[in-house]
């Protein structure tokens, strides 16, 4: 497959356009040239020198990532830039970058991974960032304790020993859920208003301790890279879907 048709089929997929004026990571094709032809890709959770590397001996085409190297604009191309995007150039491995759209798709993206593996019923949208949402919300089929809840989380979690901490503040028994990983905590008004038990997300900050406390939520953090796995592994299937074949890159942060 041809690489501007690939990135063509995931930006349609993801829509990658809904989120061009809300996401400050560049999305698409963000590194190298589109023509070169696609039958093996990288997947990794972050596009970084090690996972770059990791692609190239893979033998992969092209890295697909959820975080790229771009927020914002970019000035210079110096230091550990430079240095990050030498095997891109050396290798002629194009990178594809899909942040926002990646959080926000309610079938393969990091909130509904992990909401699959909660096995939550009636989910929605949730997380709202401008017109569209970076999150998910729905009803466990079975109501968690805040133990089973945390003890599932860090089984299937890939938190890099790190484990799941748990701001042990809502119900005893958790119902209504809802979702944003990565560094998701100010969205917690936001589940407090939809009327949710907990709020699952990645990493946590300061102030939401006090927050989640006086609001009676619970919030589970079970670290940003092991909530966001799920959605570039939802890319590998899709990409293999398409009869490609495919390699994620596992590179755990323990954050």
């Amino acid at each position: 497959m041809n690489c501007s048709e690939f990135c063509a089929r995931l930006d349609e997929e993801l829509r990658t356009d809904a989120y061009a004026d809300l996401d400050a990571s560049p999305n698409g094709l963000q590194v190298g040239p589109d023509e070169g032809e696609i039958d093996h890709v990288a997947v990794a959770v972050d596009a970084a020198a090690a996972t770059a590397q990791a692609a190239v001996e893979a033998g992969a085409d092209i890295l697909v990532t959820h975080h790229g190297y771009v927020f914002g604009s970019v000035e210079r191309v110096t230091g550990r830039l430079h240095d990050r995007l030498e095997p891109h150039y050396e290798h002629d491995l194009p990178l594809y970058v899909s942040h926002l759209p990646l959080d926000g798709h309610q079938e393969l993206g990091n909130a509904a991974g992990v909401a699959d593996l909660l096995d939550l019923e009636d989910r929605e949208p949730f997380g709202e960032m401008g017109p569209e949402y970076v999150g998910q919300r729905g009803t466990a089929a079975d109501p968690f304790t805040t133990e089973e809840l945390r003890d599932l989380l860090a089984a299937e979690l890939d938190h890099g020993g790190q484990g799941v901490q748990v701001l042990d503040f809502g119900p005893d028994e958790i119902e209504d859920v809802a979702i944003v990983t990565g560094s998701g905590v100010d969205w917690l008004d936001e589940a407090v208003e939809a009327g949710a038990d907990a709020l699952v997300t990645g990493e946590g900050k300061q102030q939401v301790y006090h927050d989640a406390r006086e609001a009676g939520v619970t919030v589970v953090l079970g670290g940003h890279y092991g909530t966001e796995t799920f959605g570039v592994r939802n890319l590998s299937d899709l990409s293999e879907s398409w009869g490609l074949e495919t390699t994620f890159v596992d590179h755990p942060t323990g954050l």
